[in-house]
């Protein structure tokens, strides 16, 4: 018989009841495996959320009308380096968006954060939300017209705010191996790869950066769903 359900029709007697059933107290033996048997749970649930899945918070405006800030959102984090035009990733830009004077962590906070990059818990890093634009070997440009071109062909951007161009200063780009360019959706509110050209690497962000692939906005409700590229 199942514990804390009805028995079925019958009468029951005392001896029906196995030993150990209603009413007795578990014995430390069956606490300590009940004990195990959620801290397994809990380990799962904890390695599950750092090698494949992440929720984050938007910070800023940088992506609207794509994402708001505030807005919560899920990253896959298992294909996070098998990189796409147009996806919108979530990357930490510590090193390559770092402002002067910027430090990276040393002796036992560095060695923490080594620690947990491995385990995929992220600990001090800046993390930012943005759309890549281009990908290792193409050149990316704007002119003077404000229309993105990769590798000189035009390139639609349906994400963009209505009215609003690529980018308002003009630049051309090259990206290297091994790395991507990034944008805002709000361009003229974004602080992204444009501009960092002048800095060492060239505001190009390794993809070996990349935390995951922004999949499902969450929160709020009225705004569930899936993230369009």
């Amino acid at each position: 018989m199942t514990e804390g359900v009805a028995s079925p029709a019958g009468d029951a007697t005392p001896s029906s009841y196995p030993q150990g059933g209603l009413g007795e107290s578990p014995t430390p033996r069956r606490r300590r495996q009940w004990l195990i048997g959620l801290l397994v749970v809990v380990a799962a649930v904890v390695l599950l959320h750092g090698l494949v899945i992440e929720t984050f918070t938007v910070p800023s405006v940088s992506m609207e009308p794509t994402l708001s800030q505030g807005d919560r959102i899920l990253v896959d984090k298992l294909h996070a380096h098998h990189v796409t035009r147009d996806e919108v990733v979530v990357f930490d830009g510590t090193d390559v968006f770092a402002h002067p004077g910027d430090l990276p962590p040393s002796g036992f906070t560095g060695f923490l954060q080594s620690v947990g990059d491995a385990l995929g818990i992220h600990l001090g890093e800046t993390l930012y939300v943005k759309r890549i634009i281009g990908l290792p070997g193409d050149t990316v440009s704007v002119g003077r017209d404000g229309r993105l071109r990769i590798d000189g062909v035009l390139r639609a951007e349906p994400f963009l705010p209505k009215g609003m161009s690529s980018s308002s200063v003009p630049f051309t780009a090259r990206v290297p191996a091994g790395h991507v360019f990034v944008m805002g959706d709000n361009r003229a509110d974004s602080e992204d790869s444009r501009a960092h050209l002048g800095d060492p690497g060239g505001g190009m962000v390794p993809i070996s950066d990349i935390v995951g692939k922004v999949v499902l906005r969450y929160w709020p409700t009225g705004s569930w769903g899936k993230i369009p590229a």
